[in-house]
């Protein structure tokens, strides 16, 4: 039945000139023999020269391969949406172009979503060669996913994983301009599995996450799949609203017993400080949400292909 499936795989393709060549080479060699094999790849406007060596590779296998270059740098999760809306697979693979992820481990993970049926099978690693300051990034990634999403407290929500046809069709009904990909997955579905792999040290480059993408990512979970972060602006404000009022109280009764007692200037000082600080944070929440909203009324795409190459 396994070679019946057609499987698909996107790649976003972002600074990786240098390995994106091989890995399709790689994989087509050793997926092609057990399976109908479909790979999209999208260039994210690599600076680099990316998007001539996918032309180069589409050329190559067109019987294969589908490319789309974006002509705005969106972020990994938006060139992955990009990618599903051009699949045609029973089963799509999303990926790294970085080697990071054994082609033996693609076919591991496509071997067991097709044993278990589960909607989505997400990978997770013993040990992860990722760099401290991205291994940081996923355990609050991770802890906050946990509160915001109801996601399983043991499932990692890898980037590699592989989703069923029915998935990825309910995904890519989402056109709003702040995808988040696990996001979409939990609120679609309960049928997932999750599989140990391997994970290998980068084969060129470094990583491409920074501290600015990672907080991008962190406020498209908070706001596009939750309002826990209001409820929680609502309950610091209630509860500092009663420390206020608690705190006057305290004040009137102590001058009532003490009339020669001076108001304290730094006590104001601080309190101004501390509620300021809480309410700026609020409106600077609320702010953040109206702000999406108005860029989806706005109708900001998602991505936009300068350039397609499909046989």
């Amino acid at each position: 039945m396994a070679d019946k499936n057609l499987v698909s795989i996107v790649i976003p393709v972002y600074n990786g000139a240098k390995s994106i060549a091989n890995l399709v080479s790689l994989l087509i060699d050793t997926l092609q023999i057990k399976y109908k094999l479909e790979i999209v790849l999208v260039n994210d406007c690599s600076p680099d020269n990316s998007e001539e060596i996918c032309i180069a590779v589409f050329e190559k296998y067109k019987e294969i391969v589908k490319f789309f270059s974006l002509s705005k740098n969106v972020g990994e999760h938006n060139a992955v949406m990009a990618g599903l809306n051009q699949v045609t697979g029973d089963y799509t693979v999303i990926m790294d172009d970085d080697f990071q992820n054994p082609v033996s481990e693609v076919i591991k993970l496509i071997e067991y979503a097709i044993e278990t049926n589960n909607d989505v099978v997400y990978t997770f690693y013993d040990k992860k060669e990722h760099s401290y300051f991205r291994n940081l990034g996923s355990k609050f990634n991770d802890i906050v996913a946990n509160v915001l999403l109801k996601k399983p407290k043991k499932l990692y929500l890898s980037s590699f994983k592989i989703i069923n046809k029915f998935l990825v069709e309910e995904i890519i009904k989402y056109n709003l301009p702040f995808p988040y990909i696990d996001g979409l997955i939990l609120r679609t579905t309960n049928n997932i599995g999750k599989i140990r792999v391997e994970h290998s040290k980068r084969a060129e480059g470094k990583s491409n996450y920074t501290l600015k993408k990672l907080v991008s990512l962190w406020m498209n979970m908070f706001t596009n799949f939750s309002i826990l972060p209001l409820r929680f602006s609502l309950g610091i404000g209630f509860f500092f609203s009663l420390f206020g009022f608690g705190y006057g109280i305290f004040a009137i009764i102590e001058k009532f017993l003490n009339p020669n007692l001076p108001m304290g200037y730094t006590t104001i000082i601080i309190l101004v400080s501390l509620f300021s600080g809480i309410q700026l944070m609020a409106l600077g929440m609320v702010g953040e949400y109206l702000g999406r909203m108005f860029m989806s009324q706005n109708k900001k795409p998602q991505y936009s292909i300068r350039k397609s190459f499909v046989k």
